[in-house]
């Protein structure tokens, strides 16, 4: 600065100015930079000369570009909420990348960077009215959660017209039997095993794995719904507050895809549509664009495992030699995809698994089976083994599940899944000397006369598809349903412990057993009671509510233990000898179908409500606005 000297004037400074002339100026000029620069930070519309100045934030790397709300149909024709959250938080607070794994395993956490619930808040209160840019990596969501829940049919917890009376009754002393020994099924591992994947009831503490990439938490995630519908509410904010604080996604291993959806998503998902909590839709939006590098093959039929950190992809190695993508993994996302496009707006999650179904439809099948490997690179069949239990199992559920949860507008779901049933009844169906229906695998036109525990939830399947068959085929399924879970009680009720082998044969003149020691085991498994559930709800029969007594009874006599439940090694043995783990699919499945069971037919109705392969419940697409019916 320049200052023109006067006659007589002796500066006071090197600038020409006096110490009084010098502080009122230096005053003037912070005034003005103060108010420069709180115009440029705080005025509203300011966002592009920020711009100008900030450097630009970079797009998390990994993810693919979300789609724009106004291609959402959801969006069109709906107003959106006030103050829309984004899918997600901005980018950069967790590590993108993905990897997968396989069902009824656990995974781990390593914490680095961790997300919590203020960065999330914060991310979910910052986009305001306006969609986030697509750079960001996220978007606002449209979803209406009053509107939704206002045309859900039933209440979710039932109407309860007669609970004044019920206190007396048998079912609610059996029904509050259930919901103690998820209480103590859940204090047992808050105690010993918090944050941990899993409890080890024996060793009293937790584990750990490796199936879910470094995620942890397992058994909390799992639990969620469970807690809300027994009305858990104490335990429940606790699994909550254990999401919104410790529940981090920026890890770096090699998780299962098929694990990851159905345990992690499928129970964040039911959280959210159970209580509208912003931070159950946020982490699943989140952690399904972490899975989509799966996708990334030739055909997109995605590889089982995913890397979070590389973002890589691969098959099992014993799944043909690292070949193959298994029917039951890559067959079992379209229910809980679907709800996160719903929720995100991304389009992306529909349209994975909407080529996953032409793929299926298109491809040649051996008699109209659908054999449980399939190359991802070329799109062909790479055995003909088929089972409708594991490998295959909820390939088939998902269909009819699709189905319903379109509020029967996906019309190819439904011809697949009943051409399918077809299919299996024609050449798995078999009944035995003894007049018990199983329903055996195929290995290239041979037959296995034997029928796993996860197979078990046929009958269940069968039963909730009965109703959409061709009329002359309706009782037919209906009795099929009775007649396979009515085998699937006899490899219960044949053993010493009344708890049902992982595999149970027909051959040599023995039926509905394990015939060795390594398919004896019980691990805590669901299917079967999930069946018991679906029969009940469709008939009535009180034999349902037996069956499912003696389960109870059975698991609290021969799998508790003294810090929780535990698997057996031996159900043909009444000396227990515990395997030292209580399975999240315990808490998730296995006792909220059991407390189902004992419940009335309007809590969580079947109206209302589809449950994915892990007893998560996802609602019915009441309104036709989404799309859904084109699958």
């Amino acid at each position: 600065m320049l200052v023109r000297k006067v006659p007589g004037f002796v500066p006071a400074s090197p600038w020409g100015l006096r110490l009084p002339q010098k502080f009122v100026f230096l005053l003037f000029l912070s005034g003005l930079v103060t108010l420069c620069f709180g115009a440029l930070f705080l005025l509203p519309n300011s966002s592009r000369l920020k711009r100008l100045f900030l450097a630009p934030r970079t797009q998390q790397p990994g993810l693919e570009a979300v789609a724009q709300v106004a291609s959402h149909p959801r969006a069109r024709g709906q107003e959106s909420p006030p103050n829309p959250a984004p899918a997600a938080p901005a980018p950069g607070e967790d590590d993108p990348g993905s990897q997968a794994s396989s069902r009824r395993r656990k995974g781990w956490l390593r914490r680095t960077h961790p997300t919590g619930p203020r960065e999330e808040a914060t991310a979910a209160r910052g986009s305001g009215a306006t969609a986030l840019r697509p750079q960001e990596g996220s978007v606002p969501s449209s979803f209406d959660f009053k509107a939704f829940r206002s045309r859900l049919r039933h209440p979710v917890l039932g109407t309860r017209a007669d609970r004044s009376k019920e206190p007396q009754s048998l079912v609610h002393t059996q029904r509050e039997k259930i919901k103690e020994m998820m209480r103590f099924a859940w204090q047992s591992y808050k105690r010993y095993a918090m944050g941990k994947n899993e409890l080890r009831p024996l060793t009293r503490d937790g584990y750990e794995g490796n199936m879910f990439g470094g995620l942890s938490g397992a058994t909390v995630i799992d639990s969620l719904d469970t807690l809300y519908l027994m009305e858990l509410k104490e335990e429940f904010q606790e699994a909550k507050a254990w999401v919104e604080e410790s529940f981090h996604l920026n890890v770096s291993g090699e998780a299962s895809l098929f694990e990851v959806n159905i345990r992690y998503i499928g129970g964040l998902l039911s959280a959210f549509y159970l209580t509208g909590e912003e931070v159950f839709r946020i982490k699943a939006i989140k952690l399904g664009e972490k899975l989509l590098p799966a996708f990334d093959t030739p055909t997109g039929i995605p590889k089982g495992v995913v890397n979070f950190k590389s973002g890589s992809n691969r098959s099992w190695g014993w799944a043909m030699a690292g070949s193959s993508s298994i029917l039951a993994e890559f067959g079992s996302l379209h229910l809980e995809f679907l709800h996160l496009t719903q929720l995100s707006g991304n389009q992306v999650f529909a349209e994975k698994v909407r080529n996953i179904r032409k793929v299926l439809r298109e491809i040649d099948k051996p008699f109209g089976l659908y054999p449980n490997f399939l190359s991802p690179v070329s799109g062909n069949w790479m055995q003909h083994h088929v089972s409708v239990g594991g490998l295959g199992d909820s390939f088939y559920e998902y269909l009819i599940k699709s189905w319903l949860m379109s509020a029967k507008t996906d019309m190819e779901a439904k011809e697949m899944y009943y051409e399918a049933l077809e299919a299996i009844e024609t050449h798995l169906v078999n009944v035995s000397p003894g007049g018990l229906t199983y329903i055996a695998e195929w290995r290239g036109g041979i037959l296995d006369h034997k029928m796993g525990h996860l197979a078990c939830f046929s009958g269940g399947m069968i039963a909730l598809g009965a109703e959409d068959a061709k009329e002359e085929k309706r009782a037919h399924y209906r009795e099929l349903a009775a007649q396979i879970t009515k085998t699937c009680h006899e490899s219960y009720a044949r053993s010493d412990t009344k708890l049902g082998p992982e595999a149970f044969w027909f051959n040599s003149g023995r039926e509905a057993v394990a015939t060795q020691t390594s398919e004896s085991y019980y691990i805590l498994r669901p299917e079967v009671v999930e069946s018991y559930m679906y029969l009940w709800r469709q008939t009535h029969s009180p034999i349902y509510r037996e069956w499912g007594w003696e389960v109870v009874m059975a698991l609290e006599k021969y799998c508790r233990t003294e810090a929780g439940f535990s698997g057996i090694q031996d159900v043909y043995s009444k000396v227990p000898n515990h395997d030292n783990k209580q399975q999240t699919f315990f808490l998730a499945e296995t006792l909220k179908y059991l407390y189902l069971l004992f419940s009335e037919d309007d809590m969580l109705s079947l109206e209302d409500w589809v449950f994915n392969t892990e007893a998560h419940p996802l609602p019915v697409n009441h309104s036709d606005s989404s799309g859904w019916g084109g699958g």
